[in-house]
């Protein structure tokens, strides 16, 4: 038996709650601005054949899997990937310390996802200031977002002491949302923030449809040939196994599948509430965001204002040139610019708290369920420890921290606990009283297919990602083949933090039990 908790356990205060929480968490950076660049760099319309087939083949049974071995361990009030892992294969003593990754990982990325969403605040109060009015090129942009960032230091910025402020508000909005609680905070911060963000993003997307041809000059240089750019097929790019790769790693990315976030949110649903359902709005939900939206906004707009060729060397330069670099440019060019560059940044900002706030409260919710501290307590420890992580990425993001972190917490460890989840469901619970579990309480019935798909193909699939991508940026990233010479110190240095941090989560998950057993003995 577990000990008495000092507070009652929380619970979502309606089912469009929690739809709109995961959503919520779904629905990030990665649909706005990773979405066009993945599709753009590998193969336009024909990345999205993969990207279905990843979605139905691995994004869906994922999601399915989360939510539903999430509300089995919620029955027995565990809320975090180790108790829950031990409530689904209860002899093995040694499956709560593989639960310990759904904890390390979403905290390494709420550290360093934290710090640039703050860069989106920033932007969002430039934007109506006119702070980066008098940068008209991309050259000037980019000194503009390295200034800003602490990397140089120009005539816009001679110190990162206005990042360190943003940073500073935005690490305070996320802590507290936590600290409010499941429902008073994320569940009213998701209903409301996806709502201002949805009109926001639809509102950009009307703009950019109706830029027509900006300049007559260049009649080709127009919208509906900037969707073309993006979603013409070039079936060659099939056949190269990075676009595969690109595509499922981008619904790993999007829907949140492989944090251990959405087994902490399904745990707080009640025994007979709808999963199967729920799962499949909230995905749905997400795929409009990213596919209907993130695809209509950026790649089309840099089309008309750039032309092609700029516009492919945009998307091979990445995320964070196209939205911190490219997109101002953009809405400097267009009627009401400063409004909708304001809605841009701001929407951005959005979509960043609903992730982020979900990144932090698995290791929020094992201090609480394991230790029984009460929700303020557990938010405050876990504030002081990520906020000391995140000086390392602020202040040595030039050497490599954030790529370092980001390479473990947000690529590495979501496809090994994506595996391991899998395996628990359809291997080690079992495929009949997992599909059971599943439909339990269900409005749907998933297609039995999906028997076939959970327990072999979606293992096969991940097998295979794993295999390739370590081969192609896992071997070389863990040798350093990549890492300038001058930056090897950091990494070691961050790698060295992350180990401890990683041990030292161990150690709680190790303490905690030999708590719970203790008491257990005793009574």
């Amino acid at each position: 038996m577990a000990e008495p908790r000092k507070e009652p356990r929380e619970a979502w205060g309606s089912r469009l709650g929690v739809i709109l929480a995961v959503a919520g968490s779904a629905v990030g950076l990665g649909n706005f601005l990773r979405f066009p660049v993945q599709a753009a760099k590998n193969g336009g319309g024909a990345f999205m054949i993969p990207y279905f087939i990843s979605f139905l083949l691995l994004g869906l049974p994922l999601m399915w899997i989360e939510w539903t071995i999430g509300r089995f361990g919620g029955g027995f009030e565990r809320s975090t990937a180790p108790g829950i892992f031990e409530t689904v294969w209860q002899k093995n003593r040694f499956i709560k310390y593989f639960g310990v990754i759904g904890i390390f990982g979403p905290t390494i990325i709420f550290v360093y996802y934290t710090y640039i969403e703050s860069w989106l605040l920033g932007y969002s109060v430039f934007a109506l200031t006119g702070r980066y009015a008098s940068c008209t090129d991309q050259p000037s942009m980019a000194a503009f977002l390295k200034g800003y960032q602490g990397l140089v230091q120009n005539e816009h910025f001679s110190g990162i002491g206005p990042a360190y402020f943003f940073f500073l508000v935005t690490f305070a909005v996320n802590i507290l949302v936590i600290w409010v609680g499941l429902r008073a905070g994320i569940e009213r911060v998701c209903k409301y923030g996806l709502l201002v963000l949805f009109i926001l993003a639809i509102a950009i997307v009307i703009r950019v449809a109706t830029l027509g041809t900006p300049d007559p000059g260049r009649p080709e240089w127009n919208v509906n040939n900037g969707f073309g750019f993006l979603w013409n097929p070039r079936w060659a790019e099939l056949k190269e196994a990075k676009v595969w790769l690109a595509a499922a790693g981008q619904i790993f990315f999007t829907l949140s599948v492989g944090f251990g976030v959405i087994l902490t949110y399904a745990s707080y649903l009640r025994r007979r509430d709808d999963v199967a359902l729920s799962g499949l709005t909230a995905s749905t939900a997400n795929e409009f965001a990213e596919v209907i939206l993130g695809g209509s906004i950026v790649i089309p707009a840099a089309f008309a204002i750039f032309g092609p060729q700029v516009t492919q060397e945009i998307a091979e330069g990445g995320a964070f040139n196209l939205g911190f670099v490219t997109m101002p440019l953009v809405l400097q060019k267009v009627a009401f610019g400063q409004f909708f560059a304001f809605a841009w940044f701001f929407l951005l900002f959005i979509a960043g708290v609903t992730s982020s706030i979900s990144l932090a409260l698995p290791a929020v919710v094992f201090l609480q369920d394991e230790f029984n501290l009460d929700r303020k307590t557990a938010s405050i420890l876990f504030a002081i420890v990520t906020f000391n992580l995140c000086q390392v990425v602020i202040f040595f993001n030039g050497q490599g921290a954030l790529d370092e972190m980001d390479f473990w917490g947000g690529t590495f460890c979501v496809v090994l606990f994506a595996m391991i989840e899998v395996v628990l469901f359809a291997w080690v619970f079992g495929m009949d009283k997992a599909w059971s579990e599943l439909h339990s309480g269900s409005d749907i019935r998933i297609p039995r297919i999906y028997r076939f798909i959970i327990k072999y193909i979606t293992p096969l699939f991940l097998v295979l990602i794993l295999g390739f991508w370590f081969v192609q940026e896992g071997w070389p990233t863990l040798l350093l083949e990549k890492t300038p010479a001058e930056n090897v110190p950091y990494v070691i240095g961050t790698r060295v933090l992350l180990i401890d941090l990683f041990a030292a989560l161990a150690f709680l998950v190790w303490l905690a039990w030999r708590k719970r057993h203790n008491g257990e003995a005793a009574r």
